[in-house]
């Protein structure tokens, strides 16, 4: 749900938690997770001080996939690859699969970066 509001005299509306939904994306939700493991991804190479052509050959990627990823053009990369990169970075990954509570029907996808 959006909230419009008038600032300073300049018309603003207010987006919800998930960008990509907002832009009325499909696939919307996806798009949220990979944004997320490619922001963990990226504060990992950063603070590794790794360059993108170093990073590439850690990550069994090329220079330009990483440098594309790093732009926030992960459309065509799997989940599943973001995954391995984080474990290639020396990460653990859990999945975790649980009942959804009494209070909603369906499940839901979250992710928890630590």
């Amino acid at each position: 749900m959006t909230k419009r509001r008038v600032i300073n005299g300049i018309s603003v509306e207010e987006g919800g938690r998930n960008v990509y939904a907002d832009l009325g994306y499909p696939d919307s939700d996806e798009m949220v997770i990979k944004a997320q493991l490619v922001t963990k991804i990226a504060e990992i190479l950063k603070k590794r001080g790794l360059t993108q052509g170093q990073a590439a050959e850690i990550l069994g990627l090329t220079q330009p996939k990483v440098s594309a990823l790093l732009k926030g053009r992960f459309r065509g990369t799997s989940e599943r690859r973001l995954l391995d990169c984080l474990t290639r970075l020396g990460r653990d990954v859990q999945i975790i699969v649980k009942p959804t509570p009494r209070s909603r029907e369906s499940g839901r996808l979250t992710l928890l970066v630590t």
